[in-house]
């Protein structure tokens, strides 16, 4: 609602204009209620006859012999003439839930409370507040009421504001507006206002406010009115309605009434109905006569008898000017006086229908500007009427016509004049716009709420400060509030210290809610300076967008954010940092400002995901930053194994960066991922440094910003193995997956798996041990085999299964040393990064003997060594391995290395004898049994003698990687006999033998699955069942897959169909798979079984045969015929030995899948064959090649040709384009693997071979960005153009690839020095530029030379131009000059004048001109001779000292025939003879054999490399060149002395600036620089250091803050104790605000021995005390108590801490002990001190009875009495306040006391005493001193 303080004047005497004073600025508004009284507090004033006028208008009927000049005072009605008890109608101009704002006749508004309604309204409030429950029945008032709704209200109040603005507040109860009607007062054809009571069966129940009568409005009189009001069904309780009576019944004890909008809207008051002064109500509709005509209205008569007035507002517009006295006219009463009896009437078309409804106002007119509103009338002293440009009316007071009175022009506001205006307001009652012509309004940026918006910076004043947080006013009547969040970046404690109420303050918007007059605004200056978007709606959060928002709340599971507009979003824990944030609380405060990006967002749902990592998004002049990060994107796929560098080693990990890669990607490696093993990881890392290289790291994943690497041996071979999912679809149940534990909870164990699927194994399904606490039995980052047991879609979850019995191939030998066989591998590894630093320690393997020297004997029996051979080592022996012998220290001992830890430095011996004794070696056999002895166990393994030989075997502890957890029992323990089997027997670097425990088993192999046995197989159920080869069952088809159908044969058992048996002829490309249906019958052979958990084929002979699934045919030729069984490739040899697959043999296969990770293309060609095609076998096509994924469906069958087998032998190779010749002269395909700028291109080629395309062969037209085309991976078609010694140069030119199309060849092959001729024009490459010239690439093998006075006509001094003008790479066209074929030396120019293209400098740079040279030096020449040489050798010293000096020339020699092209340079000393200055160095050149030659650019190297390094220039030149590259012109044009004097002048007067700024005494310093340099002014001034800290606490920089106060410390000088000890109190206050109880304590330990101590005890209680940490102060009294006992301060001072906290008890305890502790004289003062404590703060009477006892124990003390006698006047009463004035005039004290008493007392009565007392006084002190003086003369 705009200002209503530019409604109208109000009453009251007019000031004169010489008065006029600018109006107060008005303070804001902060709710409705305020709203109102400041409407109406700005009404028009008007004279003192005005304000009386109505008063005269006696309702009476003599009223027509009134003073006849009571007409000419008719005007509109001010707020001053409204009073209690008016009835006015009003119009609904805003409904709120609280209140309705009404807009009354002539811009006046008042407010309805809600409790103004009506009785049975306010009943229902009063049911709700008390049952706490919604009530059903109770609606709101927007639901009762809608703006622009006339009703009846009656003024119950005008309630004026301490800045004199007064609110009008009404009610619309009936009960209050119809008092004046009794029962026997009501008349049919009556029209009141009456309220819904309740609602009947039969219609409604009516309060028409009329005790004694009720009131019944039947439905059928209600139905239409209902309908067009579409406010539901009924009428609601408390609902206000203009009630036609239609029966008046039993003397008007019962009324029947109609709300019928036709019948309301024809009824009219007449003099039948009865009507009164006393009852007469606005709304009513009456016929008038005009009475009198007057320029400010008219006066009528009305209902016979009454008279009434209508002011100029209400005329009806369309007939203003043309009434007359006598003329019949329709009004409607506004308002009638509740004592003058005047009434008001309008004549305005809307109100003369009852019921009738105002026009109201576009909503987007309200603040509008109008450039011209058209001048109707001036009334002088109310306003003026204004013609807007829509036609209608409009109205401006008085006040708003001109800034001032005094600037008021009534020349202007003739009729037609025409002004601009604004809107500021719209009177529903006057149907008028308000409006302003003052400039500042029409300027204003915010008139209304609406006219504000989220996220806008406003200007505001401080109103006040309240716990909820500040309010501000913004602009007239809009005011807004800064939460106590919001008012600062840190959350501020005392705000009070920080904004004093006027304050001006800069803030953004965060929410406005025009509606609710809501506006919350922010004081953080984060916040208000951003430039980053404002975020106000869901739909706006766009992922990736990037935004300041404040943290709201922080808790374990992350932190919520807030924006504008109340969006807030949720940064999860994950997302809070780069590295991993445990307590998010304690890092992030409430109300903290920080930039978040938006990674999801659920409009609908309002959810919003964040996250405080920023992958910045590069601008445009930083795009190089992220290239590498995008080609990075492209260059590295999970499973990719890479060689790394350390760059760093951090606590988790390693930084490392990837070798091979230009870009230097930087990775990481987390700790638990350098091995399988955890011990192995720690030592891993423990052993490596930064600067080592680590090869064989495999890329994982590339989470946020870091590419992470992993080492892990199981999980790089599972993803070589391609047994991995890399999608949630592609998990099956009964898997079995590699990966690694990511988290250890009590319920289970989280695992992931590459590719980032992540699943559970809840704690049953951890171990085949009962599992009592998770953690003893997994770690995190352990690698772990599991299975997958479940899987639900819609969560996404996997559920897993860790137990050794179900992840286990079944084979725990060749697993258990599988592990052990990788342990000592990496070992091995660990062992070469040792060599280098401790070298000793490597050749210290197990089952060494060495010399050692006891040094102790410890109580457990156990020894500790040492010796020559084991330094820096702890030696052990257990009193196991010193077997029986008594060792004693300092004995010298042969003893023999068991094992030696690295990561602790220990060694681990054994003395005993079995071990150390000498045996012959003796063979042992690979899988021979033994009894072996537990000697010593590490964490993997147990080191165990074989008793045969005295050898010592590794045996593993662990048979499975999840086999991690042993009961006590299970454990092994040292001098245990086990079993063992012995695998490695040969002699190894470790030193030892390698063994698996137990029995051997025939035929233990190493299991490492292959592709025949993927695990992403349909799993299918295992049955024992009694099927061999050959039988023939049928069966149903279960499902169909690409490659095989499944078959159920009976209830339990399902069989498998591979592809290949289906048809004996494959027509290529069909499916056979898809000649089946789910649900067919078959009839097929069982041809083999495949082993159910490794998909292994197995012979007809294997023992678990009966366990396998059956593999069956339906080729009708195999199940009539022979059949071939399947083969078992670990049983019977590689595929080679079978001869079945010959190299160039074309096979049927069929297509499984394309692997994207290897590139190649995975097919099976029968059940259990498979094979793989290469990506460039798989086509000539390049489309094909280029998404191969789309070119071959699985199922397809395929024709291809056998090419090999690979490593494993179990897998053939394959090509679909046939064996590929890459011989000379033919095309083949290609893939891009390696751009090289300026070089050219590597393709890998079929067959796994590579070849180079150069810069010249890339296309048949050379291009600026040749290589622009090309990226890694691009499919390239290429002619093989030569091929030698394995290195293929390969071209893509079109004329070579397709000869036939004569497509047209701009640069033509350039293949050797004879396609060259003198003359030709030729394009190339730059290929470098030396001091000998530019060389220039014409093709792979060919150079040419461009001289540099062949490369423009310009003279360029600066090498560096050549490079900036003449980048690598850049193309040019030349032109041949000479070809020395001998030498292979070709000679090129680019001049424009012979290659017809533009200079390569442009003309811009004003380089001098080669021609121009000889002219100017001769100009030049005659200005020098004139000149003295002294000047010329100051001007010397002036270019030295950096002025810009005349450019240095280089004099070139004419190159002739033989001259190789040197150019020689020269300083211009005396150029008195040029010519022979000339010939003399011409002549230097020439001959080859003197030694000044040497110093010129000497010989021509064709060397590229070489050349760059010859020195050209001398010294001086030299320097020269290498000054700072400047603007080439203003280096080359010589500067005049003036324009020189000139660029002096401006350099000082730019110093005298930042000297003067930095001067300014009222300069506040904005950084850290700014205050260093002022406390290096005033080091001893501690209120700038204590600036220089709050402003880093601002930025909360704590640790900056206190790096300042101590600074400080060390700063002030030791005699300034008062502000050193403002510093100490300072970081006092610092630590206890921002850091701990403990950093708090140790500054305060320090403070107190650098300062008076008291002081620093008193400021830390005053610290505690205002930080509310009452506890802490106490415990700091009562120390101080001790130890400063005889100081009375601190006695008082405890005393006051505990009357503020209501500790009165504990105050009288406290000065019992006082006066026990200090000396007997300062008793008195003391308890006059407690008194007065107790007086402000305590109990007064207590106090008093403090001041009486010690007055009567010294009377004699004035000052007592003094102090007492002043607190009783502030606190005590007047009697008490004599009875002690009268106490003390009569003690007998010395002469000059009691004048100063007689006098106080003299003085209070004057002040607060009648004339007796005064007089009583001073009769008093005349007795004294009469009685004074008789004694004195005696």
């Amino acid at each position: 609602m705009a200002s209503m303080e530019e409604n109208f004047p109000r009453g009251g005497i007019q000031k004169k204009p010489a008065e006029g004073k600018t109006p107060k600025p008005k303070s804001e508004r902060d709710n409705l209620f305020d709203v109102h009284h400041e409407e109406k507090s700005q009404k028009r004033k008007r004279s003192q006859k005005d304000q009386e006028k109505p008063k005269r208008l006696k309702a009476d009927k003599t009223v027509k012999a009134a003073v006849k000049d009571n007409v000419m005072n008719i005007g509109p009605l001010t707020i001053e003439a409204l009073s209690e008890g008016m009835l006015l109608l009003g119009c609904v101009k805003e409904v709120s839930a609280y209140e309705l704002a009404i807009s009354l006749p002539n811009g006046l508004s008042g407010f309805v409370p809600v409790t103004q309604i009506s009785d049975a309204y306010s009943n229902l409030l009063n049911k709700q507040v008390a049952q706490g429950e919604v009530l059903e029945e109770l609606h709101s008032l927007p639901d009762l009421f809608s703006p622009g709704t006339l009703v009846r209200c009656i003024v119950t109040s005008i309630e004026k504001s301490d800045d004199g603005r007064r609110s009008v507040k009404l009610s619309i109860d009936p009960k209050k507006v119809n008092k004046g009607l009794n029962s026997t007062a009501l008349a049919a054809g009556m029209l009141l206002s009456g309220s819904v009571l309740s609602v009947e069966d039969h219609g409604y129940l009516i309060d028409i406010g009329v005790t004694g009568t009720h009131a019944f409005l039947p439905h059928q009189k209600a139905k239409n009115y209902i309908k067009a009001a579409k406010k539901g069904p009924d009428l609601k309780i408390g609902q206000n309605l203009n009630c036609l009576v239609v029966e008046v019944k039993n003397e008007g004890r019962v009324v029947c009434l109609s709300i019928d909008r036709s019948e309301v809207a024809a009824s009219i008051a007449t003099e039948r109905q009865n009507w009164a002064l006393s009852n007469l109500l606005p709304g009513l509709v009456v016929k008038a006569r005009v009475q009198k005509v007057a320029p400010l209205g008219l006066k009528l008569t009305f209902l016979s008898y009454f008279t009434g007035i209508v002011d100029f507002m209400h005329m009806d517009p369309e007939k203003s000017m043309s009434y007359s006295p006598d003329q019949v006219v329709k009004a409607c009463v506004l308002s009638v006086h509740p004592t003058s009896r005047a009434v008001r009437l309008t004549l305005r078309p809307p109100f003369l229908h009852a019921g009738g409804a105002p026009r109201q106002l576009p909503g987007q007119r309200l603040g509008a500007v109008l450039e011209e509103a058209t001048m109707k009338t001036f009334y002088k002293q109310f306003g003026a009427i204004f013609e807007l440009d829509d036609g209608t009316l409009a109205f401006a007071r008085l006040k708003h016509l001109s800034k001032t009175r005094k600037s008021f022009k009534p020349g202007a506001f003739k009729e037609g004049c025409k002004h601009k205006c604004r809107i500021i307001d719209y009177s529903l009652m006057d149907e008028m716009c308000i409006i302003s012509l003052k400039n500042h309004i029409i300027e204003a940026r915010f008139l209304q709420y609406q006219d504000i918006h989220t996220g806008d910076v406003v200007q505001g004043k401080v109103l006040s400060l309240k716990p909820i947080g500040m309010q501000v006013k913004v602009a007239d009547g809009i005011r807004g509030l800064v939460p106590s969040l919001h008012l600062s970046d840190v959350i501020l404690k005392q705000p009070e210290k920080k904004f004093n109420i006027g304050d001006e303050v800069k803030c953004r918007v965060l929410e406005c809610n025009p509606g609710g007059k809501k506006l919350i605004l922010t004081l953080k200056k984060s916040l208000v300076q951003s430039k980053l978007p404002v975020l106000s709606n869901y739909e706006d959060a766009k992922p990736g967008l990037i935004t300041h928002g404040f943290v709201v709340c922080a808790r374990e599971f992350g932190c919520i954010v807030k924006f504008y507009n109340d969006v807030k979003g949720l940064v999860p824990k994950n997302e809070l940092g780069s590295e991993p944030i445990s307590c998010p609380d304690k890092v992030f405060y409430e109300g903290q400002v920080l930039k978040v990006m938006v990674l999801k967002c659920e409009p609908q749902q309002e959810r919003l995901l964040l996250s405080f990592r920023l992958s910045s998004k590069p601008g445009p002049e930083d795009k190089w930053k992220c290239t590498p990060k995008e080609k990075q994107e492209m260059k590295y796929q999970i499973g990719e194994i890479v060689d790394v560098k350390i760059l760093k080693k951090k606590d988790n990990g390693l930084e490392v960066s990837i070798l091979e890669d230009e870009d230097n990607v930087v990775a990481w490696i987390p700790m638990l991922h350098l091995s399988d093993f955890v011990a192995t990881s720690k030592l891993l890392w423990h052993c490596l440094q930064e600067g080592d290289v680590l090869p064989r790291v495999m890329y994982l994943s590339d989470k946020g910003e870091h590419i992470i690497l992993s080492r892990k041996s199981a999980v790089i071979s599972a993803i070589q193995e391609e047994q991995v999912v890399r999608s949630f679809s592609e998990i099956q149940p009964g898997m079995l997956l590699t990966g690694y534990v990511r988290n250890v909870m009590p319920f289970g164990v989280f695992v992931e798996f590459p590719f980032g699927v992540t699943g559970l194994a809840p704690k049953v399904s951890m171990s085949d041990k009962f599992v009592t606490d998770t953690k003893d039995h997994f770690v995190v980052g352990q690698t772990v085999i599991a299975k997958v047991m479940s899987i639900d879609e819609e969560k996404q979850r996997v559920l897993l299964n860790l137990k050794v019995s179900e992840c286990s191939s079944g084979d725990s030998a060749a697993e258990s040393f599988g592990l052990l066989n990788q342990y000592f591998k990496e070992l091995k590894e660990i062992r070469d990064l040792l060599k280098r630093g401790e070298p000793s320690i490597c050749e210290l393997v197990p089952g060494k003997r060495v010399h050692l020297v006891v040094q102790d004997v410890r109580e457990d029996g156990s020894a500790l060594f040492s010796g020559s051979s084991v330094t820096g080592l702890t030696v052990t022996a257990t009193r196991y391995h010193l077997g029986d012998k008594n060792i004693a220290p300092g004995e010298k001992r042969k003893a023999l290395i068991l094992h030696v830890d690295a990561l602790t430095s220990e060694a681990f011996v054994s003395l005993r004898e079995e071990l150390l004794k000498q045996r012959p070696k003796r063979r042992l056999r690979e899988n021979s049994q033994h009894s072996v002895v537990v000697q010593h166990i590490t964490e993997h393994f147990a080191i165990a003698s074989v008793p045969e030989t005295g050898q010592l075997a590794a045996v593993p502890i662990a048979c499975h990687l999840n086999d991690t957890f042993r009961f006590d029992s299970e454990k092994l323990r040292v001098g245990q006999t086990i079993s063992a089997t012995l695998k490695a027997v040969k002699e190894n670097k470790h030193g030892v033998l390698l063994a698996v425990q137990g029995p051997a088993k025939k035929n233990v192999f190493v299991r490492v699955r292959n592709e025949s046995e993927t695990a992403l197989e349909e799993m299918l159920p295992t049955v024992k069942h009694s099927l061999s080869p050959g039988d023939v069952v049928t069966g149903t088809v279960k499902s169909v897959k690409p490659t095989h159908v499944t078959v159920a044969i009976d209830d339990k058992l399902t069989g498998s169909i591979h592809a290949s048996r289906i048809l004996d002829e494959v027509p290529i490309g069909s499916f056979p798979t898809s000649t089946l249906k789910a649900g067919q019958k078959v009839t097929a052979r069982v041809i083999g079984g495949r082993d159910v958990n490794t998909h292994r084929c197995l012979p007809i002979t294997h023992p678990h045969f009966t366990q396998s699934v059956p593999e069956l045919s339906i080729r009708p030729s195999e199940k009539e015929g022979e059949f071939t069984a399947m083969l078992n490739l670990q049983e019977e040899g590689s595929l080679k030995k079978l001869g079945l697959y010959d190299v160039g043999k074309t096979v049927t296969c069929f297509v499984k899948k394309y692997n994207m990770l290897k590139n190649w293309l995975e097919v099976e060609v029968a059940p259990d064959i498979r094979g793989r095609v290469p990506h460039l076998l798989l086509s000539l096509n390049t489309k094909v090649l280029k998404h191969p994924e789309k070119s071959f469906k699985s199922g397809q069958a395929i024709s291809a040709t056998v090419t090999g087998t690979d490593a494993t032998e179990t897998c053939l190779c394959l090509s679909l384009t046939g064996i590929q010749s890459l011989e000379q002269d033919t095309i083949s395909v290609g893939m891009v693997t390696k751009v090289t700028p300026h070089v050219g291109l590597t393709v890998a080629l079929p067959g796994g071979k590579a070849g180079k395309v150069s810069l010249f062969h890339l296309n048949d037209t050379y291009t600026e960005d040749p290589l622009g085309n090309f990226k890694v991976g691009k499919i390239v078609r290429c002619y093989i153009l030569s091929s030698e010694n394995g290195k293929i140069q390969l071209s893509l030119r079109q004329s070579r690839l397709n000869p036939k199309i004569n497509s047209k060849v701009e640069d033509i092959e350039i293949t050797s020095i004879k396609d060259v001729k003198k003359g030709q024009l030729v394009r190339g490459y730059v290929k470098s530029i030396t001091p000998s010239g530019v060389f220039f690439g014409l093709s792979t093998s060919l150079l040419g030379r461009i001289l540099f006075q062949n490369v423009s006509p310009y003279f360029v001094q600066k090498h560096s131009l050549y490079e900036k003008y003449l980048p690598e790479g850049k193309l040019l066209t030349a032109k041949v000059l000479g070809v020395n074929k001998k030498e292979k030396h070709i000679e090129l120019s680019l001049l424009p004048e012979d290659t017809g293209m533009p200079s390569v400098f442009p003309e811009s740079l004003g380089l001098p001109q080669y021609g121009a040279e000889e002219e100017k030096r001769e100009a030049e020449d005659e200005k020098k001779r004139e000149e003295p040489k002294l000047k010329k050798k100051r001007r010397r010293g002036n270019d030295e000292s950096g002025q810009e000096a005349k450019p240095k020339k280089r004099k070139i020699c004419p190159a002739d025939e033989n001259d190789s092209g040197i150019e020689v340079y020269y300083r211009e000393e005396e150029e008195d003879d040029q010519e022979e200055e000339a010939a003399k160095k011409k002549s230097t050149v020439r001959k080859p054999g003197e030694a000044p030659r040497l110093q010129v650019s000497m010989g021509f190297t064709w060397d590229e490399d070489n050349a760059m390094d010859i020195p050209v220039l001398d010294q001086k030149e030299e320097s020269s060149e290498s000054e700072e590259e400047e603007d080439v012109q203003s280096k080359l044009k010589k500067k005049t002395k003036k324009e020189k004097e000139l660029e002096k002048q401006k350099k000082e007067k730019e110093l005298c600036k930042v000297e003067a700024a930095l001067m300014d005494p009222s300069r506040q310093p904005q950084s850290a620089d700014d205050f260093d340099r002022l406390v290096l002014g005033s080091p001893n001034s501690s209120i700038l250091w204590l600036q220089y800290m709050a402003f880093h606490l601002q930025a909360t920089e704590i640790e900056k803050a206190r790096a300042v106060a101590e600074r400080a410390l060390k700063t002030i000088s030791f005699r300034e104790e008062q502000e050193k000890l403002n510093v100490w109190v300072a970081l006092l206050n610092l630590e206890n605000m921002y850091g701990t109880e403990e950093t708090l304590m140790k500054v305060f330990e320090r403070a107190v021995q650098y300062n008076e101590p008291l002081k620093v005890f008193q400021h830390l209680c005053d610290i505690y005390a205002s930080s509310e940490k009452y506890k802490q102060a106490e415990e700091l009294y009562h120390t101080m108590l001790r130890r400063f006992r005889q100081e009375k301060s601190v006695w008082l001072k405890y005393a006051s801490f505990l009357l503020k906290q209501g500790q009165a008890e504990a105050t009288h305890r406290l000065l019992e002990r006082a006066l026990k502790a200090l000396p007997t004289k300062e008793h008195v003062d003391v308890i006059s001190r407690f008194a007065q404590l107790e007086f402000h703060s305590g109990d007064t009477e207590h106090a008093k009875a403090l001041f009486e006892s010690t007055l009567s124990s010294y009377p004699k003390r004035t000052d007592v009495w003094s102090i007492y006698m002043d607190i009783m006047i502030k606190h005590g009463s007047q009697k008490e306040i004599r009875d002690i004035f009268e106490r003390v005039i009569h003690l007998s004290l010395a002469p000059k006391k009691m004048k100063f008493f007689f006098k106080r007392y003299l003085d209070y009565e004057k002040k607060f005493g009648t004339e007796e007392s005064v007089l009583a006084v001073k009769r008093a002190a005349l007795e004294y001193v009469e009685t004074k003086s008789s004694l004195a003369d005696t």
